[in-house]
């Protein structure tokens, strides 16, 4: 979906675990290596689209490799919680960046 903002990762591959997924799109995305330990659940999507249906489940990444280098020309930002909702994403998106938001809230030190 060009042009909006997105939460990294993509498709689960044949075979592949919804982990393992998560840890090669942020490798091919990001140029980094998570943590296959410190890769938690935290929240899931479910939208209707007109040619398929999307689950994309939301993964907190606690402890990486490397330095965050965007390798698809994207633009990368680092925002606080509740600022999520100033950027333009896709419907799928959305409530999974207010679930960060309400879960997140006062988390902070």
């Amino acid at each position: 979906m060009a042009g909006l903002w997105e939460f990294p990762g993509g498709k689960v591959e044949s075979g592949e675990t919804p982990e393992a997924a998560v840890t090669r799109e942020l490798r091919e995305e990001l140029g980094v290596e998570p943590c296959a330990r410190c890769l938690e659940p935290f929240a899931f999507a479910s939208e209707p689209y007109p040619e398929f249906h999307l689950f994309m489940p939301l993964y907190v990444c606690r402890q990486w490799d490397g330095f965050v280098d965007p390798k698809e020309g994207q633009e990368v930002a680092w925002v606080r919680p509740e600022r999520l909702s100033d950027f333009d994403m896709p419907p799928a998106d959305k409530p999974l960046a207010s679930q960060i938001r309400d879960r997140l809230q006062g988390a902070r030190p």
